[in-house]
């Protein structure tokens, strides 16, 4: 049996640990190189749509996705002042029955905790921070700042918007900032009894925008304030956020949303910034995954999805057995079949998600502004499921392409 492939994935992200995953479901051995000196991700909650979560179930994960994530019953998008309900859409069982799927808001440590747990033991490498890497007859040959080497047949770049691996293959780029940054937090539901624990909620002001969703079984609730400032330029998931300032972003607002930034102990606050889609994104044994292909703007809430769905991909495309062993094709033969399952991955996901990156330019809060007389624009609220239920309803596994033949063994 020609042995299968060893697979280097630098970064240790939920994009990263999918990717893992995939490939070792299909026999690979993979190794993680993740620069902190440990393995855990930082954040709030997050949403996990139905084009994610299909097939994480299919990895053997929707047992711990129902312990952990919450199906939101419905979604609701309130007043900014008076806080009445203006929208209600149903989800939970409607939603499972319309994307064939269910959709979850999830913490983002659990997921990546759950991706990591489902590893086998060693895949990860934490404190390996990749400074270089050099493609040669034998494969991919990776350099750490720790002074530690690697080898690999296959490099994938999943080390986010600021990816080492992206800027090599592409060189540099320029980062679009949108004129608009994020307060993110989370919020023990208990602090505000008000507010329900199972559903997703968005107040529209003529200014800002607050997204409110349950984490951990309802017992907290995670906030996502974006507001413009085109003085915020901190591309940082960890920079603090000033609660004065949140507080008075929000003044005027309805009792609810006052409530709640109330109770906020601790906030981060994010710059909101994307790429312009790239014209490439794999060269010979090396290809890019996640945000390191696609940063995107979080409005459409497709990042973790997206990255879910550029793993399955991968895997299947590199699912050809050409790997390196004494019964393998020769090193050349390898190398083009390699290539040729890259260009193939890359073939079918790049229009993709360039589709959903630009289309989540136009989903901020400019699109849930008021009327100019000054009334709410129902329809344009209604519109929000509807603008994304093409995301949410592809399968990534329906369109895969063929195989590629196996290469000479000569």
């Amino acid at each position: 049996m020609v042995p299968k492939l060893r697979i280097a994935v630098v970064g240790g992200g939920i994009g990263g640990l999918a990717a893992a995953l995939a490939l070792t479901r299909k026999g690979h051995e993979v190794r993680v190189y993740e620069q902190a000196p440990v393995l855990r991700e930082a954040g709030v909650g997050m949403h996990l749509g139905p084009n994610g979560s299909r097939l994480l179930e299919r990895w053997g994960l929707g047992e711990r996705l129902r312990a952990l994530g919450v199906r939101p019953a419905g979604m609701e998008v309130r007043d900014w002042s008076h806080g009445g309900t203006l929208v209600r859409q149903p989800m939970g069982e409607e939603w499972l029955a319309e994307f064939g799927a269910p959709y979850y808001t999830i913490h983002r440590a659990d997921l990546h905790t759950m991706l990591a747990e489902s590893l086998p033991g060693g895949t990860v490498r934490a404190g390996r921070r990749l400074e270089r890497f050099t493609e040669t007859e034998g494969g991919v040959r990776l350099e750490f700042a720790d002074g530690s080497t690697a080898g690999a047949d296959v490099l994938i770049g999943a080390d986010g918007a600021h990816s080492v691996v992206r800027r090599t293959l592409a060189g540099p780029d320029t980062a679009v900032f949108s004129g608009q940054s994020a307060f993110r937090g989370v919020v023990a539901r208990d602090q505000v009894p008000g507010l329900p624990g199972d559903t997703l909620l968005v107040w529209a002001g003529p200014d800002a925008r607050m997204l409110v969703y349950p984490v951990r079984g309802g017992r907290f609730l995670t906030f996502v304030a974006v507001v413009p400032d085109p003085r915020w330029r901190l591309e940082s998931w960890s920079a603090p956020g000033d609660l004065d300032d949140l507080a008075a972003r929000f003044d005027g607002w309805n009792t609810d949303v006052k409530s709640l930034v109330a109770a906020v102990r601790e906030s981060r606050r994010w710059a909101l910034y994307d790429r312009e889609p790239l014209a490439r994104w794999s060269e010979g044994a090396v290809t890019l995954l996640g945000d390191a292909a696609h940063p995107m703007l979080p409005h459409h809430g497709q990042g973790v999805s997206q990255a879910v769905e550029d793993a399955a991909v991968l895997a299947h495309c590199l699912d050809a057995p050409t790997g390196t062993g004494p019964a393998a094709p020769s090193a050349p033969a390898t190398r083009r079949a390699i290539a040729a399952a890259l260009d193939a991955y890359e073939g079918v996901r790049r229009p993709h998600t360039t589709q959903v990156q630009l289309g989540s330019r136009g989903g901020g809060s400019q699109r849930l502004r008021p009327d100019e007389d000054g009334a709410e624009s129902t329809g344009t609220m209604s519109s929000l499921v509807e603008d994304v239920s093409w995301i949410q309803r592809h399968d990534a596994e329906a369109h895969l392409p063929p195989l590629p033949p196996l290469p000479a063994t000569t």
